[in-house]
């Protein structure tokens, strides 16, 4: 893979009259990964999408593409990236092999390659079999010829905007299946507000949230940023001496006291381990519980987008 940035965006903004879509967006995706946009509805997702598509032009920043900008009327961009939008269109009349190979033959390919690579692609996609015309196929086997057409001109990045969020089930598995199958071999990077399916499939995730990264990193590391948050017990009635005197302390972001138990948020997991033992010393409480408590994805999504419980 190269080193070059599959995506780099550098102040990325879009403006639509008076309401900014997206502000100031920095952003770098590296190659071979499988990289999810997270963020909820009305976000900009889409908006970022269509810029690095082709689609719509930014009013300021740079959005590169492989190290090409986006905004050059050159074809380099165009003919190494793979794009399947949130509401795809099909001729219902195609084959499943009619409709790759008519996608084959917009980027001018030979038959020969058309040809393999769509028998290929079918067998990818779950669709070798099926000579069902393209107006009988459920909204899963859409979404996956999507992503097998998105593939024909064998593109160094695939770009997916949502495409599981109208699928049941099993159609989700099966649309993730065939994304996570494509890892290393070539980048994939696809907007969602599925957090499941961000945590099945990427290795790395960018939070939009009302046009800005609020947050960006692999998923464990991120994870691990946000594991601050200890869980402790005590024998008898001394919860709320422990928690007067952690309460004074700046490395205790949030308290919370139920009973013979708290629950805190820390911004230095190591001290707060040492500290909070000595202050249940100091207070003359028995400690019948510690603990970490993991942190997940929706945790950190809930932290960024709403701000920390209160």
């Amino acid at each position: 893979m190269s080193a070059t940035p599959a995506i780099e965006l550098r102040g990325l903004t879009k403006r639509f009259g008076d309401t900014l879509a997206l502000d100031h967006v920095d952003l770098v995706v590296q190659p071979g990964m499988v990289f999810g946009f997270l963020g909820r509805n009305g976000a900009g997702k889409t908006t970022a999408l269509r810029i690095l598509s082709g689609l719509a032009r930014p009013t300021e920043g740079t959005a590169h593409i492989l190290g090409h900008d986006v905004a050059s009327p050159s074809d380099a961009v165009r003919s190494g990236i793979g794009f399947l939008p949130d509401v795809p269109g099909f001729y219902a009349w195609m084959t499943a092999r009619e409709y790759l190979d008519f996608a084959g033959k917009l980027f001018a390919l030979d038959p020969a390659t058309i040809a393999e690579r769509a028998t290929a692609l079918l067998e990818m996609a779950g669709l070798a079999s099926v000579t069902t015309r393209v107006g009988g196929f459920s909204r899963g086997m859409k979404q996956r010829l999507g992503i097998a057409q998105a593939l024909i001109n064998a593109p160094s990045l695939l770009m997916l905007d949502e495409p599981t969020s109208a699928l049941d089930p099993i159609g989700r598995r099966e649309v993730l299946e065939m994304v996570a199958s494509l890892r290393g071999r070539t980048t994939v990077f696809f907007s969602t507000h599925i957090l499941a399916d961000v945590e099945r499939v990427c290795d790395a995730v960018a939070i939009l949230e009302r046009g800005r990264v609020v947050a960006s990193a692999g998923i464990d590391e991120l994870t691990a940023r946000a594991a601050n948050r200890l869980i402790v017990e005590v024998e008898g009635d001394g919860a709320a001496a422990v928690a007067g005197v952690l309460a004074t302390r700046p490395l205790f972001k949030s308290l919370e006291t139920t009973e013979r138990t708290l629950r805190m948020t820390v911004s230095d997991l190591l001290t707060a381990q040492r500290e909070v033992p000595e202050v249940l010393a100091a207070a003359g409480a028995a400690l019948r519980r510690f603990e970490i408590e993991e942190t997940s994805l929706e945790d950190v999504f809930v932290e960024r987008v709403w701000g920390p419980a209160r």
